[in-house]
């Protein structure tokens, strides 16, 4: 069901009628000059204006009508009767209002009688009345019909952003259980070795739960807050290698306050390390970098691994999840890529839209 007429669409009606009223007047004092002689042109003028603020005033009531009858095939044979009985009688009204109103207003030489105007009804002289509520009503039925497709699509777009904003929580949490996998394994490894290492592990493995399960997160974060989360777990893999790590990140200021997805950087790094620096006999090398071209971000994570070849593909849950989260958020226009620089080791690239905090 359609939502009622609002002051604006009220406003708009009168002033559409008006104006019809404006041009109508018009027509009337060029096409009669001889009528206009011989009586006041104030009269069929005001007429005119009259009859089209009837009309203005009969307008909501049949555009009611259109939600009360509707255009279904669904009990036609009941609805299509009283819709023509009630534009009749609409009809006939406004033809005796307009009548009474000419009387009031046109100073004729012999005033009709009503028993003149009930004979003028019965040969159907309202016929014009019934012109024009037909196509009130037709103007009804296509405001309703325009209204319902508008809200139709305005509650699909809810239900899709809703969608999307369910997948892209559903696919942040698919990182917590993998994450926290991988970081109960390493503190297993070393709870023997390296006791203090562990608790710190342990605080630090806190901290980052508590921002991954954060129900409220964001979806879009500044570049400098997913760089402090990613230190943090840098801390832990760094106790988890006894000192056989280097990180290094580079980027500049200018670009810490862009927005990129949360948590996008991590499963990233986790993927270097598992299947990079980990393989490597001295010190793995993690390097994390951003740049912008035009209106492009381009993050990247390098490691020193042994690369990629068919049997090493790298496609793991961060990698695929990271790709599908990219795509909920940005459609076509964001990537995530695995290459084998000349150089060696693997180069993971994120390319998403730029856009700034402060935008």
């Amino acid at each position: 069901m359609t939502a009622g007429l609002t002051t604006r669409e009220r406003l708009l009606i009168f002033a559409f009628w008006t104006g019809l009223a404006a041009v109508s007047a018009v027509n009337r004092l060029l096409d009669a000059p001889g009528f206009i002689r011989v009586m006041s042109p104030a009269g069929p003028v005001l007429l005119a204006f009259v009859e089209a603020w009837i009309w203005a005033g009969f307008t909501p009531f049949i555009f009611r009508l259109t939600s009360r009858f509707p255009l279904e095939r669904k009990r036609w044979w009941v609805r299509v009767p009283v819709m023509i009985a009630v534009a009749v009688f609409v009809s006939i009204v406004v033809y005796l209002l307009i009548d009474v109103a000419r009387d009031l207003l046109i100073d004729v030489p012999r005033r009709r009688r009503q028993v003149s105007t009930l004979r003028e009804i019965g040969r159907f002289r309202f016929v014009n009345q019934l012109v024009f509520f037909m196509a009130v009503l037709a103007a009804g039925y296509a405001r309703k019909y325009f209204l319902l497709d508008r809200d139709r699509e305005a509650q699909e777009a809810r239900l899709q952003a809703q969608l999307a904003e369910a997948q892209l929580s559903a696919l942040r949490m698919q990182i917590n259980p993998h994450f926290l996998f991988n970081t109960l394994h390493a503190m297993s490894a070393l709870v023997e070795r390296d006791p203090a290492g562990v608790r710190r592990m342990i605080a630090r493995l806190s901290d980052l739960l508590r921002h991954t399960t954060d129900s409220s997160a964001r979806d879009l974060i500044p570049l400098r807050d997913e760089l402090d989360f990613l230190r943090r777990y840098v801390e832990i893999m760094e106790i988890r290698f006894q000192g056989r790590l280097r990180v290094t990140i580079d980027v500049g200021e200018a670009l810490l306050d862009a927005l990129v997805p949360n948590l996008i950087l991590q499963p990233i790094v986790e993927n270097a390390l598992e299947h990079g620096a980990s393989r490597v006999m001295g010190t793995g090398e993690v390097a994390i970098a951003a740049s912008r071209e035009e209106e492009r971000l381009i993050l990247t994570v390098r490691d020193n691994g042994p690369g990629i070849d068919d049997a090493n593909r790298r496609i793991g849950v961060g990698l695929t999840n990271t790709r599908a989260r990219l795509a909920q958020l940005y459609g076509g226009q964001g990537s995530v890529e695995l290459s084998s620089p000349e150089e060696g080791g693997a180069l993971a690239t994120i390319v998403i839209p730029y856009s700034h905090a402060d935008r």
